[in-house]
């Protein structure tokens, strides 16, 4: 039978096109068809003249349904889409079978390829009818395809960033949905941004360079204005503004400062007045809030950002109900709040508050603890009857948000084991404005440490590790003691405390848990070269090498050669410096933090060798390599340091004794010009003890956030004038050494605010600093030693070396004094006499910007107060330099620390300085100055 007029069954309906049929009929049954194989070719078949299919033409208009079955299925139209897959979406085969009429068959195929959103349009023909059997033609027309987008009214800059954004990917589907959200994309980052009156047209263009059915989209993007908040108003609440607008963290008025105050008047809630008369009446002049109060009309002092953020808006929000849930208002709530343009086209803020009834704590009782008494419980808890009710102040007591930094309830019974414990504060009666309380307990059995695992350390062993940790299999469960290992591991400075991951596994049924500790290694070798030529003094440079996870019984084992011995924990530091024939040192030194294999009794080793020599020659008044062979001071030396970890008071202290022997060798060398002019040619003997006291609780040495660091040493000499009283008549009085040093030193890190960014380790710290040193005398009729006294001022690189042994104190904003007047303070990179008593005070505020493995820096701002003297007589603790400045530090783990400071010095500033000239840099490198 010839082909037929097809019947066409569009979208969600079929009709029956009469008039085409007729024609198609009447003119030779024409077909004309896309190849789907090549969209650039179209094939045609002509036909002869046939009678009019009269059944086709009829196949709706029978009386009663039949079934026809599907012998033949052919797909138009499609471009990109493979004719199978669109054959397997529509789910219609051959040999299907549909009745006609009264069949919604080719509607659901119709449905299921637009369902797909990648066609304008789909249309099914019926194009050949033979007995019960039918041939039918599925049309599809494609939507366009993206060929590329374009931003106009954009900076460069922005336009990579909105490529990401927006998500357009060039030859995909051009969509309604693809659109409205590159729209919204594009709207929203400039919202971020403070651009509140964003527009944004889509233009498209027919694009034929690629492929047919190509679109190209064009985004007109026009930003506006941009708005900042100008003003917040709050209404219904009893709290002040004051208060509340602090506890909007990122929705913050703009600064201000004008004459002419704005004239709004808010919308929802009641302007609050305050008038100056106000302000007279009720001596508003001795108040800062009530002063800030009356001028705020006129003057806003904001340093933050006042960009409008809807989302952060909304958390802020929230912040504001939690802070009145914090403060006794459980039912509080916003009763509404607006956002609109004021009249210069800035961003007003009303919120109106119900604040509803101030609640407080009634009685509370326990149930269900067997363990502990009530009475602990309540101790621990912190909460009594009459406190203003907060809700989230009893669940941090409770335990239930997760560790505090203060001792809580669940803390009590998981460092006894109890690892299942449970609490649930159940509100038993609510009168009036308090809340009765029955918080019940589930203490559960004790879990005990089955297994501890340790992944991530491909270098170091297993037993470093392991040996540090607090949580060992068989113990019962303690939080106290994962917090404690946690602590221990960051004290490596191979591994990274950013990234110390520890995961409690417990398994109820067995009552015990496992522990899995994940660290992540990290480079702290450090290498340093430098070279040099210094003219005169010939060739100058550095070589040192720091191993800081050293294996020292590999050293002869082939196999631990990778490229170096490393893994048992261990420090072994060699370097070399020299600055020509005027100056050269040698220094190596081992340390082992597990000495004979028991825990933290470390043992450190080191070897010296110092020589300076003087180049310039007093009678010629000329440099001369020749003179540092006349004229020098060499020191030759070991230490041997053995430390023990205490467990009294805790385990935090640390006692060490010390053998420090160094010889000290001069030639035309005076060290003591104005006392003994006498002594430059000679040796002197330099054989002391050390015993040092020590409690440290930082929780990180790089960055600390918490903890503090107490030091109180005793470095003497025995009493060699006592024990042989001749020694005092003798040319050279310091053949033999003698003093006693007293050292104390405190740091403290408070952490202020809450941390933020990605990690939650980003926060301000205050490090509080006191540092006091004394060096005394045995016998009265010896003079103190010039050896081992302290040296105060500077911070620099240039003031690193102790030739004579003495202590190193830095003040930044000012050269090395050697007076004790602060007002006296002249351009000196050194002194001819150091003192023998100091004090430093040091207040420091930091931020980190970087706690990377890669690299640790932070910024800070700082305050200095510091003085030497040279006897107790002239001691007075309030005679101080003061500095002020600001600084950075930089920790790259292959080249140590690196330090710039800015400091001011408050006490240089008289009628020759001026107050330009009062400011220092300094540069510190390799380590950070006492």
């Amino acid at each position: 039978m010839p082909p037929k007029k097809p019947i066409h069954f569009s979208m969600y309906f079929f009709k029956l096109n009469l008039l085409s049929i007729f024609v198609f009929l009447m003119f030779n049954n024409l077909t004309a068809q896309i190849n789907s194989k090549d969209s650039n070719q179209i094939q045609t078949k002509e036909s002869p003249i046939n009678r009019i299919d009269a059944n086709l033409l009829n196949i709706f208009k029978q009386p009663n349904p039949k079934k026809y079955k599907i012998n033949a299925i052919q797909v138009v139209g499609n471009q990109y889409f493979d004719e199978n897959l669109l054959l397997s979406i529509s789910a219609i085969n051959v040999g299907d079978e549909v009745t006609i009429p009264g069949t919604d068959h080719f509607a659901k195929v119709i449905k299921k390829l637009m369902n797909q959103n990648y066609f304008k349009d789909v249309s099914v023909y019926i194009t050949n009818l033979d007995s019960n059997k039918i041939d039918i033609e599925i049309n599809v027309i494609e939507r366009p395809r993206l060929a590329r987008y374009v931003f106009y009214g954009v900076k460069t800059s922005e336009k990579e960033e909105l490529s990401a954004k927006t998500g357009l990917i060039v030859n995909r589907v051009i969509t309604e949905n693809m659109k409205s959200n590159a729209v919204f994309a594009i709207k929203s980052y400039y919202l971020e941004k403070g651009y509140r009156d964003t527009r944004v047209i889509i233009t498209e263009l027919k694009d034929t360079t690629i492929k047919k059915n190509t679109l190209s989209l064009i985004f007109n993007v026009t930003k506006g204005k941009k708005a900042f908040i100008s003003d917040i108003y709050f209404g219904g609440n009893t709290v002040t503004d004051f208060l509340l607008k602090k506890k909007l963290n990122e929705t913050h008025e703009r600064f201000r400062f004008t004459l002419f105050p704005p004239l709004d008047t808010p919308k929802i809630v009641k302007k609050k007045e305050y008038s100056f008369s106000n302000y007279v009446q009720e001596l508003g002049f001795l108040t800062y809030t009530k002063t800030k109060k009356v001028l705020n009309p006129f003057i806003r002092i904001k340093f933050s950002s006042a960009k409008f953020n809807q989302d952060k808006y909304n958390e802020d929000k929230q912040k504001i109900i939690n802070y009145y849930n914090s403060i006794g208002y459980r039912d509080v709530y916003i009763e509404k709040d607006t956002v609109y343009k004021n009249f210069q086209g800035n961003v007003n803020i009303e919120i109106k508050i119900n604040e509803g009834k101030k609640y407080y704590f009634g009685n509370i009782t326990w149930r269900g603890n067997t363990k502990y008494p009530d009475s602990i419980l309540s101790s621990i808890l912190k909460i009594r009857k009459g406190d203003v009710y907060n809700q989230e102040f009893l669940e941090k007591r409770l335990g239930s948000r997760g560790a505090s930094d203060d001792f809580d309830i669940s803390g009590l019974y998981q460092d006894d084991g109890y690892l299942f414990f449970r609490s649930e504060p159940i509100e038993v009666a609510v009168y009036n404005d308090t809340i009765d309380y029955e918080i019940k307990i589930v203490e559960g059995p004790q879990a005990t440490i089955k297994n501890v695992r340790i992944s991530g350390n491909e270098k170091t062993k297993e037993y470093v590790i392991r040996r540090e940790l607090r949580t060992l299999p068989g113990d019962k469960f303690s939080r106290t003691a994962l917090i404690r290992s946690q602590r221990e591991l960051a004290q490596f400075s191979f591994i990274d405390p950013e990234k110390i991951s520890i995961n409690p596994k417990p398994n109820p049924e067995e009552g015990t848990v496992d522990i899995e500790y994940g660290i992540v290694e990290k480079s702290s070798d450090q290498l340093e070269l430098s070279a040099g030529w210094g003219g005169l003094v010939g060739l100058t440079g550095t070589i040192g090498v720091t191993f800081n996870n050293f294996s020292s019984k590999n050293i002869f084992n082939k196999n631990g050669w990778d490229p170096l011995p490393v893994g048992d924990g261990q420090k072994l530091s060699v370097r070399f410096q020299s600055n020509g024939v005027q100056y050269q040192s040698a220094n190596l030194s081992f340390t082992n933090p597990w000495f004979g294999g028991q825990k933290r009794n470390t043992f450190t080793w080191s070897l010296f060798y110092t020589r300076f020599a003087s180049v310039y020659n007093q009678t010629t008044g000329q440099y001369s390599t020749d003179q540092a062979d006349n004229q020098n001071l060499s020191t030759l030396g070991f230490t041997v340091n053995f430390a023990k970890q205490l467990q009294w008071p805790d385990d935090y202290f640390s006692f060490s004794t010390a053998l420090n022997v160094t010889r000290y060798f001069l030639k035309n060398y005076p060290i003591d010009p104005t006392g003994l002019p006498n002594f430059d040619n000679g040796d002197a003997n330099n054989i002391n003890f050390k015993f040092s006291l020590q409690r440290s609780s930082v929780d990180q040495p790089l960055f600390p956030r918490s903890g503090s660091n107490i030091l109180l040493s005793l470095q003497l000499t025995p009493p060699w004038s006592i024990l042989n009283p001749s020694i005092i008549k003798e040319a050279n009085p310091y053949r033999l050494i003698e003093y006693y040093k007293w050292r104390f030193k405190t740091d403290w890190y408070i952490p202020i605010g809450r941390p933020t960014g990605e990690d939650k380790n980003q926060q301000f710290v205050l490090r509080l600093t006191a540092n006091f040193g004394f060096l005394g005398r045995y016998n009265d009729q010896l003079k103190i030693t010039p050896f081992e006294r302290f040296q105060v001022g500077d911070a620099g690189i240039s003031n690193q070396y102790s030739f004579l042994g003495y202590d190193v104190i830095s003040q930044r904003g000012y050269s090395v004094y050697s007076n004790s007047n602060p007002k006296i303070n002249p351009e000196q990179s050194g002194a001819s006499k150091h003192f023998t008593i100091f004090n430093k005070y040091v207040a420091e505020l930091r931020y980190p910007l970087s706690l990377g493995a890669s690299s640790t820096i932070y910024g800070l701002a700082f305050f200095e107060a510091a003085n030497g003297w040279f006897g107790i007589d002239q001691y007075n603790p309030f005679e101080l330099r003061r500095s002020v400045g600001l600084g950075m530090r930089f920790f790259l783990p292959a080249f140590g620390l690196l330090g710039f400071d800015y400091g001011f010095g408050l006490d240089r500033i008289n009628a020759n300085t001026n107050f330009g000239s009062a400011g220092k840099f300094t540069f510190t490198l390799g380590f950070e100055p006492e």
